[in-house]
């Protein structure tokens, strides 16, 4: 399969976040600096003076870079970082879809971003994707993380960096219960509610069901792009690749088979046509009806921030 992390060749990443999840504010301020038609240079988030450009000390700046790196808000292009077309979209300020992150939408197409391949944070890509248990604790996370290392010759990293970046990954998305202060402030992808913790055990749980924030349009681009990813010649799709594959919509969002079926069964109506569900002698699968690549992604973006929903 495409993108496979148990192959040496897959690039990985269990770094460069600070040791920070990423917060509200910052892929706006990110998008904000690098917004010019030549972007930013690439130094300007490592720089002294950053807590005067985005009111964060450094590490934290170096954080948002990595942030906004990896959910494609911004691209880097030699010594240039630059802001990118789905960057634009949603956060310019005169037209963007959502600049202050109002809608669920962006939230759910910066963790499709984050989870759906593993080069951008594979720690993420691999609890989501690979992880085959609902529940788990942080020690089997690291050691699984620390065995998919081991098979680089190329990629080093040392127990306690692991340790970090799993840690990173759970305060990312499962809700805290006793912090106070600034640093208690919720990462931006707890609202999603993807995770939890149990406080009795410390043992962490993904949420499964029907999600209903998620619009069918974000989902329709998850599928699409995992169906160009892994089945690219194929004029179909079945439940259970949808369901089970790594980097689909069934993975990626933890949705049901139930819940998924019944996206699926609309996927037409926000792809206009272009995948249509089939169930034919007990067969249910959704069918190509063109080509992948006629599929408008930017319009499938669009299509998720139809309907405002309230801050």
């Amino acid at each position: 399969m495409a993108n496979d992390l148990y192959d040496p060749a897959t690039a990985i990443r269990v770094s460069g976040h600070e040791t920070f999840a990423l917060r509200l504010l910052w892929l706006k301020k990110a998008f904000d600096v690098a917004s010019g038609p030549d972007g930013v240079d690439r130094r300007t988030f490592q720089e002294q003076n950053a807590i005067a450009k985005f009111g964060v000390g450094r590490n934290m700046a170096l954080s948002m870079r990595h942030w906004a790196l990896a959910t494609k808000v911004l691209t880097e292009c030699s010594t240039r970082l630059k802001a990118t077309d789905l960057g634009r979209m949603i956060f310019a300020d005169d037209d963007g879809l959502d600049p202050y992150l109002e809608h669920p939408s962006t939230l759910w197409l910066m963790h499709s971003h984050l989870v759906s391949e593993p080069n951008a944070a594979t720690t993420f890509y691999y609890a989501f994707n690979l992880l085959n248990q609902i529940a788990f604790s942080r020690d089997e996370l690291t050691r699984a993380m620390a065995t998919i290392v081991e098979g680089r010759t190329t990629t080093r990293a040392t127990p306690e960096t692991l340790k970090r970046d799993v840690e990173v990954f759970v305060r990312s998305y499962a809700p805290r219960h006793t912090d106070s202060g600034e640093d208690a402030a919720e990462p931006l992808l707890v609202e999603l509610g993807l995770l939890r913790e149990h406080r009795s055990t410390g043992q962490l749980e993904f949420v499964r069901g029907q999600k209903p924030s998620l619009e069918d349009s974000i989902f329709a681009l998850v599928l699409k792009r995992f169906w160009e990813r892994n089945h690219p010649q194929s004029p179909t799709i079945s439940v259970e690749q949808a369901q089970y594959g790594p980097g689909s919509p069934g993975r990626v969002f933890k949705l049901d088979e139930d819940s998924l079926v019944t996206r699926l069964m609309r996927v037409a109506d926000a792809t206009h046509g272009k995948m249509v569900w089939t169930d034919t002698a007990g067969l249910r699968q959704l069918a190509l009806n063109g080509r992948l690549e006629d599929i408008d992604e930017f319009a499938l973006v669009k299509g998720g921030y139809r309907v405002r929903r309230a801050a």
